[in-house]
């Protein structure tokens, strides 16, 4: 099967400077599924978490280092697993889909489940 994709069709992205601004981009995906983390682990979308992360991210904007008030809010540095879980790149999603594929491999061969 030939690949879907060719490296040129990236190219654009590594050319001119693109590859700062999508860096930049992928790291604001880490801090967003790392916030959403944050509000699930804390009882979801309750008032007493809506206050408090407009007072401590949002109403803050560019006063302080963006970084900083992430560590204030959520009280450590981010991770990047939610963002790999949501994207269904985390090690159990991966270990299952390995596993899946091969029951269903053995299962083309003949096999016996």
């Amino acid at each position: 099967m030939p690949p879907r994709y060719r490296s040129f069709y990236f190219s654009h992205a590594f050319a001119g400077g693109y590859s700062a601004g999508y860096y930049s981009y992928i790291w604001s995906e880490v801090l967003d599924a790392d916030t959403v983390e944050w509000f699930k682990e804390h009882g979801g979308l309750k008032r007493e978490n809506g206050d408090r992360f407009r007072a401590m991210l949002l109403s803050r904007g560019g006063s302080a280092d963006a970084l900083g008030l992430f560590k204030n809010f959520v009280g450590r540095d981010p991770y990047i697993e939610p963002l790999l879980k949501r994207r269904g790149l985390d090690r159990v999603q991966s270990e299952n889909r390995t596993s899946q594929r091969r029951e269903s491999e053995g299962l083309r061969q003949g096999g016996v489940r």
